[in-house]
């Protein structure tokens, strides 16, 4: 199921109907993402001027520079997944129906979120992706420990989320979360591919689209599959 739908994914990813939508997602992300390296740099700046560790030794300050910079770039990695999440809230409906259109013409179209709706999402959704990738990030020092957190949080966010956000097109959103948790597995599969793409440079700026189209598909299986006595 779930490489069926992954698969669906990247087909659809590189296909000229999501096109133009991959191309503002990496925009908006760049931009994002350039925004918060300023916030982090302009933060840094401060915290070393107003606390020079030594000003007859200004390499040690240089250092301290450099030391500074690499951990905010690590602090970057671990703050993608919330600009991934407000960045998919954005696009949400107009990549679904794409995805909806192109590969289920005779199933009936999702109903688009409310503005409101796809905003709180987002921000929902970023906020609680933030403070448990700063929980994560706690875990730096510890090799492989530190991965394996990073993957484990943000396989569980990003497959609940985006899961959820594809289901709430077509069923309140109690009923979208009820039917994710009688399907964890699978929802959990998903995430996990989507966190496993997070790990890669460049490719995880595709995460929104991708995480959309994805969990579409995943959704759509889901879906048709007879519902399991409870």
């Amino acid at each position: 199921m779930i490489l069926t739908a992954a698969f669906a994914a990247i087909r659809q990813v590189f296909s000229p109907p999501l096109r133009q939508i991959v191309l503002r997602s990496l925009g908006l992300t760049v931009v994002l993402l350039i925004f918060v390296w300023g916030l982090l740099t302009k933060g840094l700046d401060l915290l070393l001027a107003a606390h020079p560790l030594s000003a007859d030794y200004p390499v040690l300050n240089t250092f301290a520079y450099f030391a500074g910079g690499a951990g905010l770039v690590v602090l970057l990695v671990f703050l993608l997944p919330p600009v991934s999440a407000l960045v998919g809230g954005f696009f949400l409906d107009e990549a679904a129906a794409i995805v909806e259109t192109t590969d289920f013409p005779q199933d009936r179209p999702g109903a688009p979120l409310s503005t409101w709706s796809s905003i709180r999402s987002g921000l929902r959704f970023a906020g609680l992706s933030l403070l448990l990738n700063l929980a994560a990030l706690a875990l730096i020092f510890v090799p492989v420990v530190n991965v394996t957190a990073f993957f484990a949080v943000n396989t569980y966010l990003l497959g609940r989320e985006y899961f959820e956000m594809a289901a709430a097109r077509f069923r309140p959103a109690a009923e979208a979360s009820e039917l994710r948790r009688r399907n964890r597995l699978p929802v959990l599969a998903g995430g996990a591919v989507l966190a496993g793409l997070m790990l890669v440079p460049v490719l995880n700026l595709l995460t929104p689209v991708f995480g959309i189209a994805l969990m579409v598909h995943l959704h759509k299986e889901i879906a048709r599959q007879p519902a399991a006595p409870r």
